[in-house]
């Protein structure tokens, strides 16, 4: 993982701004405020009210990549699933409230912004059991003398878990590969590999329809980590043949806390795809108790036990935020947004506090910037404690999500003006530190 200089072409650190520099950004992004065609959609989303927004009381929230802000929709649905769905109607809801169908109307509604078309995503269970499910079937599908699994090396770490039991059940190896690696390293043994689209850590943006293109090219599958890219930019499952994918509900798509994941198995593998968790919910015949198993058609065949109904409502209920949003739309923002911080963070942070972690370069990035950062944790308290959330990772790496549906300009603006005076009070202590873990 490398970091990046800020200079001026990627702006430079002038050390301490000036009032004048200060006026002239703040006045920048309430421009930008005023011209964003999705500046409307943050009233979507319960953050603060108007009188906190105007007193600069209100927490500006750049943790989004983390969990996702509330929804305004969310609240009265679910209290209606409580009280009448559940309270009233009670068991009769799973046919005349349309539980029981839950997991693939919401996979539906998820599908265009993955570039998915319909019936080919499922929500259900958490993201770890979907990678699960993902890799051992994609395991079974993949031909015969296959002997290993590539794993993104920079993963997250529950993927690599997964794919290391999913090995030892298999009798495959795990052999990890940066994903920049993949396209050389694939071999005729390779059943599959299992990659982030975005780093968690650095936001760095990988290249899903070169590494898939490099695995069919050998014969193996793709398996894609969409957790830090779903909702934040186009993903183009069916465009790119992706094979199969994973990826959480609680970020970008701000389906609420432990809000259940997705999976998506390409249209044309789903007859070959052979759950490792067959449940009765995946049965072709669910009332019919059969003690054999025989899967359903489809998505369905993805399900496995009782879905978690007022969880997966809370989320069918939060994706009424993105009606009448294009996800093109989502990510000129997010990448205006990422740049304007960039350059904010340059005029404010004294020289040599801070170093990106984030490529510069728009093909190469999510939407969230990371910056290397000495006593990061200490700092990240520090911002949080003056109203400017967003989180770190071990060892020196400040994390920034950009959510375009409710993150605005001017939040950017004084975000970085705050991540300035707090770096700028610390004593000197090194320059940051050249590389990010954990």
């Amino acid at each position: 993982m490398s970091e990046t200089p800020l200079t001026p072409e990627n702006p430079v650190h002038p050390g301490a701004p000036e009032a004048a520099v200060e006026r002239e950004l703040a006045v920048q992004a309430r421009q930008l405020d005023t011209a964003d065609p999705l500046a409307e959609l943050r009233g979507r989303f319960a953050l603060d009210s108007a009188d906190a927004r105007a007193s600069g009381a209100a927490d500006i929230y750049l943790d989004g990549n983390s969990l996702g802000a509330l929804p305004r929709a969310v609240p009265d649905r679910i209290a209606d699933v409580i009280h009448r769905e559940w309270g009233e109607l009670r068991i009769r809801s799973w046919t005349e409230s349309g539980w029981w169908t839950a997991p693939e109307r919401v996979g539906d509604k998820i599908a265009p912004l993955i570039g998915a078309g319909p019936g080919r995503v499922v929500v259900g269970d958490s993201t770890s059991v979907n990678l699960f499910k993902a890799v051992v079937g994609g395991v079974r599908m993949a031909g015969k003398g296959c002997t290993e699994i590539l794993v993104d090396a920079t993963t997250f770490p529950t993927d690599g878990y997964i794919a290391r039991s999913a090995a030892r059940m298999t009798g495959l190896a795990v052999r990890p590969v940066e994903p920049a690696r993949i396209a050389d390293e694939v071999t005729e043994r390779t059943a599959l590999a299992l990659v982030n689209h975005v780093d968690y850590r650095t936001g760095e943006l990988n290249d899903l329809p070169g590494i898939t293109t490099a695995l069919h090219s050998a014969g193996a599958l793709a398996v894609w980590d969409l957790c830090h890219s779903a909702g934040a930019l186009p993903v183009g499952l069916d465009a790119h043949h992706v094979d199969l994918a994973v990826g959480c509900t609680y970020k970008y798509l701000n389906g609420g806390p432990g809000s259940p994941a997705f999976l998506y198995v390409r249209e044309s593998l789903q007859e070959r795809f052979e759950s490792p968790l067959p449940g009765w919910n995946s049965h072709a015949e669910p009332f019919a108790m059969d003690p054999a198993y025989t899967p359903a058609q489809g998505i369905a065949r993805g399900r496995v036990g009782t879905p978690d109904i007022l969880s997966l409502l809370a989320l069918e209920a939060a994706l009424e935020a993105w009606d009448g949003v294009a996800i093109e739309d989502v990510r000129t923002k997010s990448l205006a947004l990422t740049d304007f911080f960039l350059a904010c963070v340059a005029a404010y942070v004294p020289a040599g506090r801070a170093r990106s972690v984030t490529p510069l370069n728009h093909r190469r990035r999510g939407s969230q910037v990371s910056l290397a950062c000495s006593g990061a944790g200490e700092v990240m308290d520090e911002l949080i404690r003056r109203g400017v959330v967003g989180d770190y990772r071990q060892p020196n790496v400040l994390r920034f999500g950009f959510t375009p549906l409710y993150t605005s300009f001017t939040d950017v603006e004084r975000a970085a003006w705050v991540l300035g005076e707090v770096l700028g009070a610390l004593p000197e202590v090194g320059p940051a530190a050249a590389g990010a873990g954990g």
